[in-house]
């Protein structure tokens, strides 16, 4: 820059002397000042136009929101287990113990990499590779602080999708993520024999999220006192204010106390939006602790949740009071379905309904499992949407019923579920496959005309699943077809011939 300067400085002032004019051919210094300046502008060019002169291939790595790919993302990767050169320290300092594991995303600031260094180093420690253990394809941004620590890949379930299933006048296809292999197949049975005979019909009985504290009083006098103060309607509106100001959204209905010598459990339920909502519950209920301190400064808190929740567990509090959403689910089915297309009969399906979901349940000392496989429905499509899958434990407590009607010549079934748990936003319905599948029933994310219409229709759904699931099982048991099923779908071709080579005289 400064030679173009004052090479056009030189040129300027030989140009305005009219003492001694520009002639050519130039002389030596006139030369020299020219080529000065040609070389400059040459230089300045090639410099600054660098940006703009990039191969098609640099072009192709942009996004289409204009931002810039890394190479990564057009080249194929290397391969997850040998970390470059650079990150060998890195590796070495994880397997000394000296950074631990769960650090590397903070020192690192960049989750794949931090993934890909983990599992590296876990190789290592071990011996044994993951190899088989996809690493490629997941936003291992997107589960940082929310999903899993420590990630080191992802496992890979297949997602069946079952239906159409007639539920309330409308269609849903249903994601059901699972490696029983029959189940989809069933439930799509079930789905075809509902909506043949007119579809199925859902009634939301509840929508309310619990957590219980446990704290205890120096007596049982004053744990009685504390259980008073909280049931009494007087004290409701002041406890519901304290309650409320943790969320838009949460919004407390009530409060059941049950005494256990001088402890208290406090179980507190509220609305959640659309959310699952156990964090939700869980912040109001710590502002009402906060708040019972100031007339009960001897309660010691022992836990926020005490067990009287309940959460992923089967209890008789969930199976009478209900958690989450409590949905009754029920269709007619008609005679010549049952015949056609569950090859069995209403007389049979109301005779094993009676004998193994209530009175075999009933022997077996079951608690809310009066049902003969939701657990199934529920779990498939609790991974496929997102959901805890924990929670099936008590999402799946149902009581399945079956009436001839229509003077014994169609078959009413219902299904009743007190404690289904279920959201459309947090947790694992933010990742790019659960809401996709949320997306397919049309539940993805919030409902902002009407905050929890998503969640209850989530609800719904579940429920509505279950009744076909329910409706199949049941007619494949009666009609002698579930072992054939279960062979012809469950096991490949090759798997049953080696199972009868091993059995064969």
């Amino acid at each position: 820059m400064v030679s173009l300067v004052l090479s056009s400085c030189d040129l300027l002032r030989l140009c305005s002397d009219p003492g001694r004019p520009l002639r050519f051919p130039l002389g030596g210094r006139e030369f020299a000042t020219v080529v000065c300046q040609l070389a400059s502008v040459v230089y300045l060019l090639s410099l600054f136009a660098v940006p703009f002169a990039q191969p098609a291939s640099a072009r192709r790595e942009e996004g289409q929101d204009g931002s810039r790919r890394s190479p990564a993302a057009v080249a194929p990767a290397p391969m997850p287990d040998c970390p470059d050169d650079g990150d060998e320290e890195i590796v070495a300092a994880v397997v000394s113990g000296e950074l631990p594991s769960h650090r590397l995303e903070s020192r690192l600031r960049d989750c794949r990499r931090a993934a890909r260094l983990r599992r590296e180093a876990l190789r290592r420690m071990t011996g044994r590779g993951v190899e088989g253990l996809p690493f490629e394809g997941m936003d291992y941004e997107a589960i940082l602080g929310q999903c899993c620590e420590m990630p080191v890949g992802y496992v890979q379930l297949p997602v069946g999708v079952a239906g159409p299933l007639l539920l309330d006048g409308r269609d849903y296809h249903v994601p059901m993520a699972t490696t029983e292999g029959c189940l989809v197949a069933s439930v799509n049975r079930g789905c075809r024999a509902i909506a043949a005979s007119g579809g199925a019909f859902s009634v939301l009985l509840r929508d309310a999220m619990s957590r219980a504290p446990a704290v205890k009083l120096p007596s049982a006098k004053r744990a009685a006192e504390l259980k008073m103060f909280l049931e009494a309607p007087a004290n409701f509106e002041e406890l519901a204010a304290v309650f409320n100001k943790s969320s838009r959204f949460g919004r407390l209905q009530g409060i059941q106390c049950a005494l256990a010598g001088r402890n208290l459990y406090m179980r507190f339920t509220c609305s959640t939006g659309d959310a699952m909502g156990m964090n939700m519950v869980s912040k109001g209920v710590e502002n009402v602790l906060g708040y019972l301190r100031n007339n009960f400064p001897d309660m010691d808190v022992i836990s926020i949740s005490g067990n009287y929740c309940s959460d992923k567990k089967a209890t008789a509090v969930n199976w009478i009071e209900g958690r989450g959403k409590s949905v009754v689910c029920e269709a007619t089915i008609k005679g010549r379905v049952v015949q056609s297309v569950l090859k069995t009969t209403v007389e049979k399906l109301v005779e094993l309904n009676i004998i193994k979901n209530l009175a075999g349940s009933a022997v077996a000392g079951a608690l809310g499992g009066f049902n003969a496989h939701a657990s199934n429905i529920v779990t498939a499509l609790f991974i496929a949407t997102g959901q805890d899958p924990a929670q099936n434990v008590e999402s799946s407590q149902c009581i399945t019923m079956l009436e001839a009607v229509n003077e014994g010549k169609d078959l009413h079934i219902s299904v009743t579920m007190p404690s289904i748990e279920v959201g459309t936003i947090g947790g694992g319905t933010s990742l790019t496959s659960q809401a996709a599948c949320l997306n397919l029933l049309g539940v993805k994310g919030p409902n902002h005309g009407s905050p929890g219409a998503n969640a209850r229709l989530l609800a719904t759904i579940v429920a509505g699943s279950v009744l076909a699931g329910e409706l199949s099982l049941l007619a494949a048991l009666a009609a002698g077809q579930l072992v054939k099923s279960h062979m012809k779908y469950n096991r490949s071709s090759k798997d049953v011939a080696n199972s009868a080579s091993l059995v064969a005289p």
